[in-house]
């Protein structure tokens, strides 16, 4: 049977979610939320009339409602709208009350004609780094970042990945001195990285 219903485009549902009118929870059908995705080449937009998705990045210096004010890494003005259809990840998909002033952000979503950008997905504190393992603790690994100390916190959804291997909880392979690639979120308190990912032998 043929369904006469027009489909919603992406511009169509994050409008109508900025407007409250929206009652979806979670946009992560409109492209992946995971980790991986913040870092991913920009893919084609869903909805035929938006050439491509919009892509903000910087510090949040504000938080009014719903409406995040971030300024970016080279001067510029960003603002983001959070919407009942917003994916919020904080070292794990959560919500926005986790989103707090000082927080960096990455953002996708779809820019709105007064310039905001209506967000189907953000990632707070996001971080992903070429480091040094330099020391190995229960619940800690000590980094080193371009000569700069890091440390790296396990979390309970820290995995490791060895020489291309699949992800696993198996940290015990781990090695002082080996190259290592972490994807974390970063604390602002206490300049320490949550570790998603540890990729090693890669």
């Amino acid at each position: 049977m043929k369904n006469d219903t027009p489909r919603l485009g992406r511009r169509g549902f994050l409008t109508s979610a900025a407007l409250g009118g929206a009652t979806i929870v979670g946009a992560s059908a409109l492209g992946a939320l995971d980790a991986d995705a913040a870092f991913a080449a920009p893919g084609p937009s869903l909805d035929p009339a938006i050439s491509q998705s919009a892509f903000a990045e910087g510090r949040i210096g504000a938080i009014q409602g719903s409406l995040l004010h971030v300024a970016g890494s080279h001067g510029e003005r960003h603002r983001i709208q959070l919407t009942n259809a917003t994916s919020v990840w904080k070292a794990r998909p959560t919500t926005a009350d986790d989103i707090e002033v000082g927080d960096g952000l990455y953002a996708r979503g779809v820019p709105m004609p007064d310039g905001t950008i209506a967000a189907d997905a953000v990632w707070v504190n996001i971080v992903n780094l070429y480091t040094t393992i330099r020391g190995i603790e229960r619940q800690r690994l000590h980094l080193a970042h371009n000569n700069h100390a890091l440390v790296g916190n396990t979390i309970p959804e820290t995995s490791a990945s060895y020489a291309g291997g699949a992800l696993t909880s198996d940290l015990s392979r781990l090695r002082i001195g080996q190259p290592a690639q972490v994807l974390g979120a970063w604390r602002p308190a206490d300049d320490s990285i949550d570790l998603v990912r540890v990729t090693v032998g890669h």
